[in-house]
């Protein structure tokens, strides 16, 4: 009797159940939990060298007092800064400059229409010439008169009146002269110039508008004595002093340079409780009027920390470590670092105060 046997294909869970297990099983091997004759226990080694390379530069780490930097916000300004207004109402005609200009003292800004300056000018010189006329033969009358008077050839009410008739002319001739004189100053002032050697800032109208005595035309300062000017916390004040030297961060600069204090308000504003500091700037063709920058002044924050050179931290990606010398031999360990203080970064973890590390990375 013959038997017919049917092979039938596996079930998808089977499958399924199998494929799982086999990719466990490759798992296990690659980690060394089965078939290997020795394993890898999980966790770090550090890495030790041989011995402390020739010629290298040892420090012993202590703790060291660090003041935290705060960032006071500012901007930078000229101590000879101005807007120029014009002094008379009249349509601009002219306008010489550009922002950005330097200028000489006495070089032309601005040109207004000086037609009705001029009008009024040629009418108030003719009122003085006729003013002046008219107390010279005041003059001569009253000449006249105290001389017949003195003859007993005249009255002593017409003398009297005469007296009064020149000096009422001389006084009218005095105001005359003194309205051409100011038409004369009011026709120079069609000119607007710079009233020092400077530098254009901001140009805020241009020919064919109408200048007006209540809106500037330009801004104008000096380039070469520029101060940041900050307002620091009412409780810090305590911490500056004229003439002293302190850190400052310019926008656009990519160091942090030193500044001078030279002026300190003496009040604190009543508003926001800070007072006003400027601090004069070195002179730098990168620092221009009107940048930001920032004062950065510890504030009462000191606290101790572990600062190590910056040259002695090795980069790998994102991970930071130093060569640590124990038992005269060198091992290479992960830290974390925080605040850079100059060449010096402060060590948050990963070393010890009385520990000593090789000071450049690539000593060998």
């Amino acid at each position: 009797m013959s038997q017919n046997f049917q092979l039938l294909p596996p079930s998808k869970p089977v499958i399924a159940i199998a494929s799982i297990s086999g990719l466990l099983l490759v798992i296990m091997i690659a980690l060394g939990v089965i078939g290997g004759e020795e394993s890898i226990e999980p966790g770090s080694t550090d890495h030790t060298e041989p011995a402390i390379p020739a010629n290298s530069q040892l420090i012993t780490l202590v703790e060291q007092t660090r003041q935290d930097g705060v960032n006071w916000q500012g901007s930078v300004r000229s101590r000879q800064a101005v807007k120029l207004l014009p002094r008379l109402n009249a349509r601009i005609l002219e306008m010489a400059v550009h922002p950005g200009d330097r200028l000489k003292k006495g070089q032309i800004i601005a040109r207004l229409d000086d037609r009705d300056l001029r009008a009024a000018h040629n009418a108030a010189t003719a009122a003085q010439q006729a003013a002046n006329a008219e107390a010279e033969r005041a003059s001569s009358d009253e000449k006249r008169i105290s001389d017949l008077y003195q003859q007993q050839a005249a009255t002593r009410q017409n003398y009297e009146l005469a007296l009064a008739n020149a000096q009422a002319a001389r006084a009218h001739a005095k105001q005359a002269a003194s309205n051409a004189a100011q038409a004369q100053v009011l026709l120079n002032e069609n000119l607007i110039v710079a009233p020092f050697d400077g530098t254009v800032g901001e140009r805020f109208q241009d020919p064919g508008d109408m200048a007006s005595t209540a809106q500037a035309l330009v801004t104008f300062y000096q380039a070469e004595d520029l101060r940041l000017e900050t307002s620091i916390a009412g409780q810090c004040a305590a911490e500056v002093q004229l003439g002293q030297v302190v850190p400052v961060r310019i926008e656009g600069l990519n160091e942090t340079i030193n500044g001078t204090i030279d002026e300190i308000a003496p009040d604190l504003d009543p508003i926001s409780h800070s007072r006003l500091l400027k601090i004069k700037l070195p002179i730098n063709p990168q620092i221009q009027h009107g940048q930001f920058g920032w004062l950065v002044l510890g504030c009462q924050s000191q606290h101790s920390a572990l600062l190590i050179p910056a040259s002695a931290i090795v980069h790998f990606g994102q991970l930071e470590t130093v060569r640590v010398v124990v038992n005269n031999r060198v091992q290479s360990r992960h830290i974390r670092t925080g605040k850079h203080q100059g060449d010096l970064i402060e060590v948050l973890s990963g070393l010890h105060a009385g520990e000593t590390i090789i000071a450049k990375a690539g000593a060998q």
